[in-house]
């Protein structure tokens, strides 16, 4: 009977062990899955890509998700946007020079070949200020986003300053219309 209920509580704990090990490993394997669901390589360097036609800015809003956080440029009937995104030292602002204060650890220059005008009337089209944070636009509760600021439009070019926690990895795409820019929230790929 002993012998019995030693084999039966061997059994037993060696059971729970196998069970602690498996949970261990899910646990594991589960945070990998997460880790590999985002993407790495997008890099930090400059990012350019020419027009196919461009019409007014309309507006510029922003997004989180699970890897990034990511700022849209809407230009409806704007097919391909020329752009041009570069972390700087330092925003200075195209038209004039000036120098416009961008906070975070790191700021983007982003350059979209789209006026915040209408070119016919030279009415605004987006109501964005020099110097000012975009409107309807707050990085608050971003995990890559701290600021935004708006840097003017000059010569059929409207330029904003994106401030990110730190010198991030982004990446652009242009689905017709729009100009997508995504900042990732660490460089490992993890969330």
């Amino acid at each position: 009977m002993r012998r019995t209920a030693a084999a039966m509580t061997a059994l037993v704990l060696a059971g729970a062990g196998l069970g602690a090990v498996t949970a261990a490993a899910g646990t594991a394997t589960a945070a990998t899955a997460r880790s590999a669901a985002c993407p790495t390589g997008w890099g930090s360097g400059a990012k350019g890509g020419v027009a196919t036609g461009a019409v007014p800015l309309k507006d510029i809003r922003t997004g989180r998700h699970d890897c990034f956080d990511r700022m849209v440029f809407d230009v409806p009937g704007g097919g391909a946007l020329a752009y041009h995104v570069q972390y700087v030292d330092r925003l200075v602002q195209n038209a004039t020079g000036r120098h416009i204060p961008v906070g975070g650890g790191a700021v983007l220059d982003i350059r979209v070949g789209a006026p915040a005008y209408d070119p016919e009337s030279g009415e605004p089209a987006y109501p964005g200020q020099t110097g000012r944070p975009l409107p309807g636009v707050d990085p608050g509760g971003y995990r890559a986003f701290r600021d935004t600021r708006f840097a003017g439009s000059f010569e059929g070019e409207t330029q904003v300053g994106l401030g990110a926690r730190a010198r991030l990895p982004f990446r652009v795409t242009r689905p017709a219309g729009r100009l997508v820019i995504d900042v990732a929230h660490t460089w490992t790929g993890g969330r």
